[in-house]
């Protein structure tokens, strides 16, 4: 088991190392950020004293292992629009972005798992094509269409929920709703899929034949059996929330770390920038680092198959 965790936290600091990687290198690459701060018809004296204050005029390699040793140091940066901490300015959007992922997360697995098992247990009938076409309409639909739409009706057409702002919980209503539709979608799919599985498997056969109720056969020997595939995409979802949360909170100008990152990038601030995409990576790598332990508490024969 030591050695199972030691290769998964070794794998985890290497994706992190190459997001990282990958995205100062992009960054540098979409633009300058002296043009895009002081604008395109600031004097070339201006533009290379800007370049030279922020450690620009360097060479790219240069600035990447000045990055690192900062990262190490717990030094994430100065915003060069705010002048402020990079890690500060990010930290404040926080609360506001788990205001609509904590909830969207509580309603895909509130709705899309029982759904999704329901429909498995009532196979082909009205039900369970009623889940599938609502499931496939809910994660085919690109967020922001759908939050257009929910704005369309529920704002424009009826006026009963506002289409932006922060004001009151209300407000969390709509984009809560577009977060979670696709995640529902496909949570449903995968529930019904994997119970589908394992009902066709002989113990659960042999455990209905020695008299057990139907109750207990489904959730004490089904679905425990159905979890791990289940596991999978809930750890993919909990690791992309924040990354989900870019188009919802432009949509409805919700001020959370998403709407700070496309500001962000327009702006080629690219302190506030790495240090978004280096939390929204570590999410990510944390969550599927949990799935892995998961997965090795749930099934030895992972474990045995890492240590071989």
């Amino acid at each position: 088991m030591i050695r199972f965790v030691l290769v998964r936290l070794l794998r985890a600091v290497i994706t992190i190392l190459a997001v990282v990687t990958f995205a100062f290198i992009v960054l540098r690459m979409s633009g300058d950020p002296a043009q895009v701060m002081l604008g395109p018809d600031v004097p070339q004296d201006a533009l290379d004293a800007f370049r030279r204050t922020w450690g620009l005029d360097q060479p790219l390699w240069i600035q990447y292992l000045a990055y690192i040793k900062s990262i190490f140091t717990g030094d994430f940066g100065v915003s060069m629009r705010d002048k402020a901490s990079a890690l500060h300015l990010v930290l404040e959007r926080v609360p506001a972005t788990l205001q609509l992922t904590v909830p969207a997360l509580i309603l895909k697995l509130l709705i899309g798992i029982p759904a999704g098992v329901y429909a498995a247990l009532h196979r082909q009938s009205f039900a369970d094509r009623g889940v599938i076409m609502l499931a496939i309409v809910g994660f085919t639909i690109p967020s922001f269409v759908m939050g257009l739409v929910l704005v369309l009706v529920f704002s424009v057409l009826l006026g009963v929920l506002p289409s932006g702002g922060q004001d009151t919980w209300v407000h969390g209503i709509l984009p809560t709703i577009t977060m979670s539709i696709g995640g529902i979608g496909i949570l449903a799919r995968f529930s019904r899929s994997a119970m589908i599985e394992v009902m066709g498997q002989p113990y659960i056969r042999t455990a209905a034949a020695k008299g057990l109720k139907w109750r207990d056969v489904i959730w004490s020997h089904a679905f425990p059996n159905a979890a791990v595939p289940i596991v999978t995409i809930v750890g993919f979802m909990v690791g992309s929330l924040i990354a989900g949360a870019v188009v919802v909170e432009s949509i409805f100008s919700w001020p959370g770390i998403g709407r700070l990152l496309v500001v962000s990038v327009s702006n080629r601030d690219l302190a506030v920038v790495q240090c978004i995409l280096l939390i929204i990576a570590a999410a990510m790598v944390v969550s599927n680092l949990v799935v892995d332990l998961l997965y090795g508490w749930l099934d030895p024969r992972l474990r045995l198959h890492t240590d071989h």
